[in-house]
């Protein structure tokens, strides 16, 4: 596969660098509404046809120890027996999910968190029981079954088993090894421990493990950057986030602990960036889009060079086209593209399920404007470049009248050699790519002002 080059223009990127969503959804969830109630998500869960295939996220909320910089719903706590009744309830809740729908298959299971990890390995096995005894999962070598693990919440003898469960992929957050770095975020956790954990999901047959890593954290230098990156190299992980820190500490209680002034620079952040960009690059990774990189091999980087890479709650996919349900508190799913979050307190969670009763908070019903716009907008993230002409038999529309004021928004970015419009093509330039949130907010009927400077992070 042929690597895109990056260009890099430090000018445009400060001219460019406001705040705005990442796009995991469209509408984004701060257009979820309560009115969208437990009735909706019903309705969306016993109108499922069975050619429709399923992806279920489970959310577990807790952690041992606070993480600084994190902006997650999460449980800080040592007692571990505090999760015992949290299983109980997650069957619960998927058997009731499992009630209002057909023969679906299943054929994407994602862990996230909080730390899934904090969980014994018979708490995880009695959950993976209930799923494959609630859900038709019909060919267990292409089920694509992940967990986000905290190599500091799990023994390495712990992955034979996880790998028996079923478990195929990975994800770990390292953030950054230098020790001054952890040391100020709450999370000392060596390359060695990392390095080990690895090797042996890959003994163990994991065929993806992606790496988290953040930058903009206190302490943090270019030269710092080096040594972490080095470290990854060695590792050589399949795919790597690398995120943007948002220092949102009036949104965000724990990021309180964190000193503003030791947080490197705007100059010193963009240093960083750049760096990474150019080493990743440089190592043979290629750019997906926002933070992530994969190597040629990965599934993403081969799904977006065949035109069939998606984007959803956990990031970029390879199953957009499935049915995604959440279970578990605060958990977000998309059925039919309509959207629903359950609720976010851990004892509300419990008196819905005591109730028998789905634990719904908030959704959005999305009408064909969202549809239309979310798929302009999720093509564009995805791919960098979208035909109209498709999108007009498609929604049987003009696009050029319907989205003639978002072209006249998009001329400053042709002006500045981001975007480049050519008969039937919208197309970001590779300057353009790493502005694509800035591209994407063109075509959000949502955004206002105030929107964007109080609920999203800057796009570097």
């Amino acid at each position: 596969m042929q690597q895109t080059k990056l260009e890099w223009d430090e000018s445009l990127l400060a001219k460019y660098n406001i705040s705005g969503p990442r796009y995991t959804s469209y509408p984004t969830a701060l257009e979820f509404s309560e009115d969208y109630d437990q009735q909706n998500y019903l309705t969306c869960l016993n109108q499922l046809t069975e050619d429709k295939s399923l992806s279920v996220y489970i959310h577990i909320p807790f952690c041992q120890n606070i993480c600084y910089y994190c902006a997650c719903n999460k449980i800080i706590t040592k007692d571990r027996s505090k999760s015992d009744k949290y299983v109980d309830n997650l069957i619960k809740e998927i058997g009731l999910v499992s009630d209002h729908i057909g023969n679906n298959k299943l054929r994407q299971i994602h862990w996230g968190g909080g730390t899934p990890t904090y969980l014994s390995i018979e708490q995880i096995t009695k959950i993976m029981d209930a799923i494959r005894g609630s859900f038709d999962v019909p060919d267990e070598d292409s089920t694509e079954i992940s967990i986000e693990i905290d190599p500091r919440a799990l023994e390495i003898t712990d992955i034979k088993a996880l790998a028996e469960l079923g478990f195929n992929r990975m994800s770990m957050g390292v953030q950054d090894f230098d020790l001054k770095v952890q040391q100020a975020v709450n999370r000392v956790q060596s390359y060695e421990m990392t390095r080990d954990m690895i090797e042996e999901a890959r003994n163990y047959g994991f065929k993806s493990i992606n790496l988290d890593l953040i930058y903009g954290l206190p302490f943090q230098t270019k030269q710092t950057f080096e040594q972490t990156l080095k470290l990854v190299m060695d590792i050589s992980p399949d795919r790597i986030s690398v995120f943007n820190y948002a220092h949102l500490p009036h949104r965000f209680k724990p990021q309180r602990r964190i000193n503003s002034e030791d947080l490197p620079s705007a100059v010193e952040k963009l240093s960083i960036f750049q760096y990474i960009i150019e080493n990743l690059q440089k190592n043979g990774y290629l750019y997906i889009g926002m933070d992530h990189f994969a190597k040629p091999d990965d599934e993403l980087a081969i799904a977006q060079k065949q035109g069939c890479l998606h984007r959803n709650f956990q990031g970029y996919t390879t199953h957009e086209e499935y049915e995604l349900i959440g279970v578990g508190v605060s958990s977000i799913g998309s059925i039919n593209g309509h959207y629903h979050q359950n609720v976010r307190d851990i004892e509300e969670y419990y008196q819905a399920l005591d109730k028998e009763q789905l634990p719904s908070w908030r959704g959005v019903e999305v009408n064909n404007d969202d549809l239309l716009r979310k798929r302009v907008i999720f093509d564009l993230i995805c791919h960098f470049e979208l035909a109209m002409s498709k999108v007009e038999q498609e929604y049987s529309i003009d696009f050029k009248q319907y989205f003639s004021n978002e072209l006249s928004m998009l001329e400053p970015f042709i002006q500045d050699g981001l975007v480049q419009i050519e008969n039937d093509k919208i197309m970001v330039t590779n300057r353009g790519r790493l502005l694509i949130r800035n591209i994407c907010m063109v075509f959000d009927a949502y955004l206002n002002e105030l929107h964007v400077i109080n609920s999203f992070s800057k796009v570097i």
